[in-house]
């Protein structure tokens, strides 16, 4: 064998090995969730409005309020948890809150707190590989839709008769409108996503040119490999606006106008794609997470009543 045959090969083996470095290196940053993100958190255009988080008066309810714990399995063999919070009088409403990106279902107080106040059952699922639930990978709204579904099923398992809910913010927006484009029973009435992205392949480009000034290609195909290997889904597959291409319940899409985090020109492509009954509803000034605590009680006021007009 000549020596620029041999050349060749460690030249391509090199490369290989490079390859698959980056890949493993943009994976690990962006949906391994044991990786710290205070780098990415930590950018100015990534900030998070958690001043719902903050008031006391969530944290309040929430302590004094019956929380327990509930488990269920994935279709993969990992252990969920949500917490579930009953109305004390009788009745068929049930709310599912998706948590966003890192997060976890604590993070949920205020629009639980404010969906319960509305009459309905609370169900604050842990996404996989968050809070207490199992899993060694971010699912970007692509298992967890699978998982929500499961979690849908459980309800319906005690509440046959149940009237749904699904309301997500962020990650749990994508999750949510993910889930949309499912056979979903009949007992799921009405979505509604607060700043999801489109898909994580387009999220995860933007932050790439955002964060380190680089081009998606190749760096966005060898992490999605890496995903596929890892992860068992690419970010192509993860895919929001496909999803709601294919919705058929209600949905109601909310974004804040100042948000830099998931850029809210995403929201009008998600809103356009959907072919179903729909609503927008931007909020000026609110950055990422941040529509609810901007608009205060006419946020409310607008997405209660878009759900009463699906749910009795």
């Amino acid at each position: 064998m000549s020596i620029w045959l041999w050349l060749g090969m460690i030249i391509v083996v090199v490369l290989l090995a490079g390859c698959i470095g980056v890949g493993n290196y943009f994976y690990n940053l962006a949906l391994n969730p044991a990786k710290d993100k205070s780098f990415v958190f930590k950018a100015p255009h990534n900030a998070i409005d958690t001043q719902a988080g903050r008031n006391d008066s969530h944290h309040q309810w929430f302590e004094q309020a019956e929380v327990t714990d509930q488990y269920i399995e994935s279709s993969d063999g990992l252990k969920l948890h949500a917490y579930k919070i009953l109305q004390p009088i009788t009745t068929n409403r049930w709310a599912i809150l998706a948590h966003g990106y890192t997060s976890e279902a604590a993070a949920m107080k205020s629009p639980a707190m404010q969906l319960y106040n509305a009459g309905f059952h609370i169900l604050m699922p842990d996404a996989r590989g968050h809070g207490s639930s199992e899993g060694r990978y971010i699912g970007m709204g692509w298992p967890d839709r699978l998982d929500l579904l499961r979690w849908i099923d459980s309800i319906l398992l005690d509440y046959p008769q149940a009237e749904i809910v699904l309301y997500g913010v962020s990650m749990g927006g994508a999750t949510v409108m993910m889930v949309s484009g499912e056979s979903l029973p009949p007992q799921v009435k009405v979505i509604v996503e607060d700043c999801g992205y489109t898909s994580a392949k387009e999220e995860f480009s933007y932050q790439l040119k955002a964060l380190f000034h680089l081009p998606s290609f190749p760096l966005i195909p060898l992490a999605s490999l890496i995903a596929r290997i890892r992860a068992g889904y690419t970010l192509g597959q993860a895919n929001a606006l496909a999803q709601v291409a294919k919705a058929k319940l209600p949905m109601m899409f909310i974004h804040g106008d100042c948000d830099t985090f998931v850029p809210s020109k995403m929201v009008h492509k998600v809103y356009e794609a959907a072919k179903t009954e729909k609503e927008i509803y931007i909020v000026p000034g609110a950055g990422h997470a941040g529509a609810a605590s901007v608009a205060g009680e006419e946020y409310w006021r607008k997405v209660t009543s878009f759900i009463h007009k699906y749910v009795k």
